[in-house]
């Protein structure tokens, strides 16, 4: 996966977490928390759909650099390299 396929995969998983948020405007380095309604249920289901999709485990001591869409990017990039996107709510 490219960094900006990483993009697209977690606004993807936000955007079925949690419908009603417009993701196509995020800041990339702008905690996700200050740029919309996420609470601390709605960032564990992100984890839990980072491991169903594409086998990602993400240790509780990690979550803090899941906060920026850029952190998602430097986090997730190398661990989801030889994976494909897949998309749940653009499908």
């Amino acid at each position: 996966m490219t960094p900006e396929e990483v993009v697209v995969a977690i606004k993807d998983i936000i955007q079925t977490i949690a419908p009603d948020e417009e993701v196509d405007g995020l800041d990339m380095n702008e905690r996700l928390r200050d740029q919309i309604e996420l609470d601390s249920m709605d960032f564990l289901d992100i984890v839990m759909e980072l491991r169903k999709l594409y086998g990602v485990q993400v240790p509780e001591e990690d979550y803090k650099e899941l906060g920026t869409l850029q952190g998602c990017v430097d986090y997730l990039g190398p661990k989801l390299a030889d994976k494909e996107l897949h998309c749940a709510s653009r499908a």
